[in-house]
């Protein structure tokens, strides 16, 4: 029998301030707060792992303390100021919990982390009343052996918390908050960032964003998919959005082939393939998708840990091309995707209701591409379990839950990462992409990149790394 306590680490002395909010929060504060309640802890954050042989429960929470030290969005509140934008409140005192279970007794120390993970995880965070972290931990004979860290994504994005897990890491092992310190450099705190954004310099930048989009939202289809009628064969209710994971240990060797072979990124291959299914289930010959993008090839962001990651518009016509053409044209454009991704997604949200009010007629923008690989996974494989397949080498597919309605989105597809292999997870509106239509374009994701690896065996070179690679939001 575990038994369980509420801890309390005392910060003191630490950066304080308020100004406006920075894009990225005011972007995931907006699209959390239109979230239904039991929805919203979707956006959270999170990452656990075990930790073997243990660590000293005094040096796990010793590092903690310094860690809100090194990053102010860990000790910043966000509050409304009343005409719809934010403030952030930078706190320089306070109390972080950390909620702690000791494994004397019947329990694992992992099952019992992956339990008090799932716990603290399903909780939304109340940002302008609380700091937007939460910590578990999971001890034996004084040992730390699990850690679960949860963020809100108004703090972080996963660019942010994979830096965030690093400087635990090395705090953890004796690293000093000075030596990080400097490590991180370039690497604005939230107050600095939005420093920027209302200098000159920041204007300009996101009035040239803003500006781009706009010009492919105008030349783009003003909708990619008809109306589907919902599959009669499913148990699910019209309005609940399925989610989808195909599980494909064949996948991260073939997309490194392709990249290679065409000399382009890795996340420009899932990209174009899934540009191809798009225009081809849409029965179109041109595909538009907004890609989520970590802006971490900003010289200022490189090393921020904080949400900076936002939203890129990805145009491509001619998807029916060979797809070997359709991987290298990707890759040019993303990258036109990527340098305008930075930007105030609230005034672009009133230029376009602008636009539509005046009778123009805008791009769908319905369809979401995340490429998240370079997060630390927050189970050992999104796809499902291993040991359910006897070979561990099969493509699977699986339907592991189902979301709230999402109004305004056609899919939302995910690439993830695991040691085992890459996953694609789609939440899609079976109202126009039913289930039967999201196994094809799974895949036909997978068939595609499978195809392409083959024909281009022998010609694989070093593959470029991606200016502005995709990641979470």
């Amino acid at each position: 029998m575990s038994t369980r306590q509420l801890l309390e680490i005392a910060f003191s002395s630490g950066r304080a301030g308020s100004g406006p909010a920075t894009w990225g929060q005011q972007a995931i504060w907006d699209a959390v707060r239109r979230l239904p309640p039991a929805d919203a802890p979707r956006y959270n954050i999170t990452t656990a792992a075990p930790l073997d042989p243990g660590l000293p429960l005094p040096v796990v929470l010793g590092a903690l303390e310094q860690l809100l030290h090194l990053h102010d969005s860990l000790h910043t509140r966000l509050l409304p100021d009343g005409d719809g934008r934010l403030r952030q409140v930078v706190d320089p005192e306070g109390v972080l919990s950390v909620e702690l279970a000791d494994a004397a007794g019947a329990d694992e120390p992992g099952e019992l982390g992956a339990r008090l993970h799932e716990e603290l995880a399903a909780r939304a965070f109340d940002t302008g009343g609380q700091w937007p972290i939460r910590v578990g931990v999971v001890t034996l004979d004084g040992l730390v052996r699990h850690i679960s860290l949860v963020l809100s994504h108004t703090a972080v994005d996963g660019s942010g918390m994979s830096r965030l897990v690093a400087d635990l890491t090395a705090l953890s092992l004796g690293a000093s908050p000075e030596e990080l310190a400097k490590l991180r450099e370039p690497g604005r705190q939230p107050l600095a960032e939005a420093e920027f954004q209302t200098s000159e310099r920041g204007i300009r930048r996101d009035t040239g964003a803003r500006k781009q989009i706009v010009r492919k939202l105008r030349i783009g289809p003003p909708r990619l998919f008809p109306p589907a009628t919902p599959d009669p064969a499913s148990p699910t209710p019209a309005t609940a959005f399925p989610n989808a994971v195909l599980r494909s240990p064949a996948l991260p060797r073939a997309v490194e082939r392709v990249a290679g072979a065409h000399r382009v990124s890795t996340s420009s291959v899932l990209l174009a393939a899934a540009a191809a299914m798009t225009a081809r289930l849409a029965g179109t010959t041109e595909a538009v998708l907004n890609v989520v993008v970590n802006n971490r090839f900003l010289p200022e962001l490189t090393n921020a840990v904080s949400v900076v990651a936002g939203d890129g518009l990805f145009h491509l016509p001619d998807v029916g091309a060979e797809f070997g053409e359709v991987v290298r044209r990707t890759h040019a454009a993303a990258i036109g995707t990527y340098r305008h991704a930075y930007y105030d997604k609230l005034a672009l949200a009133a230029e376009l209701a602008e636009s539509t009010a005046a009778g123009v007629e805008l791009a769908d923008r319905s369809c979401v591409f995340n490429d998240t690989r370079e997060l630390l996974p927050a189970t050992p494989d999104p796809g499902g379990d291993p040991g359910d397949d006897p070979d561990g080498d099969r493509t699977t597919l699986s339907w592991p839950v189902e979301f709230e309605p999402r109004p305004g989105l056609t899919y939302a597809l995910d690439a993830l990462q695991s040691p085992e292999a890459l996953s694609l997870a789609m939440t899609a509106d079976p109202s126009v992409l039913p289930r039967p239509a999201m196994e094809r374009f799974l895949y036909g994701m997978e068939e595609l990149i499978l195809t392409e690896a083959s024909a281009t065996a022998g010609t694989v070179t070093a593959a470029p790394t991606a200016t502005g690679e995709a990641t979470d939001a």
